[in-house]
């Protein structure tokens, strides 16, 4: 019998996010051996990693959890064979290793991807220079688990995806990489595993200033966007894990530094299914490669990749983005069009600052230590993808644990997330198979706290919406143990509900109503709710010409 959850003592971190009430307080009588910025993929792992080293660790995100790039990425795990042509080598050996341990500590959420990249009126030369990238990509990850490329014919391939233009078809190269269906979820699990190991994490929690001791940062000035308290939390030592954002963090601490940051726009659009296998071609327009990927029993198709000025908060698809997707994807697969495309998003990657095309300029990270600059404490993490996080990671707490004076060893690389330890979870007679195998891939082996929940309560049994296997003892656990404080973060980053064709429009009232229920919403907060979660899907909405 599952043992209901409600008996179980709830967690302070678990009683705050409920009642929005003292968030902060208590944190200005700890100090810190390390406080970072940013709840995104790399501020996650960081917080883990140093977690689970044994140091004092604080986390501050100035809204939700993975609600910045890491949402708005392509959603690959992979080495990046495009890099070979730039002959980035380092970064796609170091990618692929990654791979392969998030295939292992993260199984539950990182799965194997085939991907085919087609030939069309493509010359001799060309195929075999491809053939020897594919043969280099299997070098380079001489340890992997997943199969070697293979060459597959004409036939083969409009047979598995019939949708494929057959004229100029000649073939083309079957390769494995991975997914991550859930980025969101992956953030959640590098948090959840580093709050069980001692670490303070907040969201809605904006750092607005740094406080000081001559040069030297000592801390940080906290303000709760819920309640719009202020707090100071003294910390030895800060990470600046901002994205795209560094350069505003930088300047708001006082870090006053030349940019180090080139920002760029990626687009994704979302149409309904056009292929079972993961798709990689060179639009007709630049040569520049994109996706077309399975996901969700949707395709994903992008991205583009363009230079971006403005506030990364203020990054929106335009007309011309879409467009260009379009008119790239459609001499390949010619039955789309505009009316397919439910909807899109726009994410700022972060680069290292270099001179050229967008496209070729590394995604290698950087990581600074702000002594020789001036700015003793700081320390700056630049650009990085999300396949080599946990590496990145590392090394930004290998070089804290230096400035700290201590020998901890890291063991990120063979720790489970928390998803992925336990036991076999037998299915419950009151749900159906469906919806049981939904919560296991969305949360793993912690499906076994929302079947507490559920199991305790009837009413929570129920689906959010007819026809979806999400349920409501999904919405309560994610207020009670993930931090959930809206709807909407709820159905774009602890579940996928609002990534489906109607991005969670159905599920939205039973949502409203059980987080209503939870944290004592007033007619007026919930009606907000409803609000903000239809602005989001307005803004995702682009209607453009052919």
């Amino acid at each position: 019998m599952w043992a209901a959850l409600e008996s179980r003592p709830t967690c302070f971190y678990c009683y705050y996010s409920i009642r929005y009430m003292g968030r902060l307080s208590g944190l200005e009588n700890t100090t810190f051996d390390l406080i970072i910025i940013g709840g995104g993929i790399v501020g996650s792992g960081i917080a883990r990693d140093a977690a689970l080293r044994g140091l004092r660790v604080a986390l501050f995100e100035k809204g939700d959890y993975c609600s910045g790039t890491t949402s708005r990425s392509t959603r690959l795990i992979h080495g990046g064979l495009r890099y070979l042509e730039t002959l980035d080598f380092r970064l796609v050996r170091i990618d692929l290793l990654e791979r392969e341990i998030l295939l292992r500590i993260a199984k539950h959420l990182v799965r194997p991807l085939p991907f085919v990249v087609p030939f069309y009126d493509r010359s001799r030369a060309y195929r075999c220079k491809l053939g020897l990238g594919m043969m280099l990509y299997n070098l380079l990850s001489f340890d992997k688990s997943l199969p070697s490329h293979t060459r597959v014919s004409r036939a083969e391939l409009l047979t598995s995806e019939p949708l494929l233009e057959s004229r100029g078809l000649q073939g083309g190269f079957l390769y494995y990489d991975a997914q991550v269906s859930a980025p969101e979820r992956l953030v959640l699990e590098n948090l959840i595993d580093a709050r069980e190991h001692g670490a303070v994490i907040h969201n809605y929690a904006e750092v607005t200033g740094a406080l000081r001791d001559g040069n030297s940062i000592r801390g940080v000035r906290v303000r709760d966007a819920v309640s719009m308290a202020e707090t100071d939390v003294k910390g030895t030592l800060l990470v600046n894990a901002g994205g795209p954002w560094l350069d505003q963090i930088s300047n708001r601490i006082g870090a006053h530094r030349k940019s180090r940051v080139r920002m760029t726009k990626g687009v994704h659009i979302v149409c309904p299914e056009l292929s079972k296998k993961a798709l990689v071609f060179f639009s007709k327009l630049d040569e520049r490669l994109f996706f077309v990927i399975p996901w969700l029993g949707q395709s994903l198709v992008g991205t583009t990749d363009t230079d971006y000025s403005e506030d990364p908060d203020e990054a929106r698809p335009q007309t011309d983005d879409i467009r260009y997707l379009l008119e790239s994807i459609r001499p390949f697969i010619p039955s789309i069009n505009r009316n397919q495309v439910s909807y899109s998003y726009a994410g700022v990657r972060s680069l290292v600052s270099d001179e050229g095309a967008p496209s070729s300029v590394s995604r290698m990270h950087h990581i600074e230590d702000e002594t020789a600059g001036g700015m003793p404490g700081l320390i700056s993490i630049v650009g990085g993808k999300i396949t080599g996080y946990r590496a990145i990671a590392q090394k930004a707490v290998d070089m804290a644990c230096a400035r700290l004076g201590l020998r901890r060893d890291c063991t990120t690389a063979h720790t489970p997330l928390p998803g992925c330890r336990g036991r076999a979870i037998p299915a419950p007679d009151f749900l159906d198979e469906r919806t049981y195998q939904h919560l296991l891939n969305l949360y793993g082996s912690r499906a076994a706290e929302v079947l507490d929940l559920a199991q305790s309560n009837v009413r929570l049994q129920a689906p959010l919406a007819a026809g979806k296997p999400d349920i409501a003892a999904q919405v309560v656990h994610s207020v009670r143990r993930e931090q959930c404080v809206r709807a909407t973060d709820f159905l774009l980053r602890r579940t996928l509900m609002g990534f489906s064709p109607d991005q969670g429009c159905a599920a939205l009232p039973a949502v409203i109503a059980h987080m209503g229920n939870e944290l004592n919403w007033s007619d007026a907060k919930r009606a907000k709710e409803f609000e903000r979660h239809m602005q989001w899907i307005n803004e995702t909405k682009l209607k453009i010409e052919d």
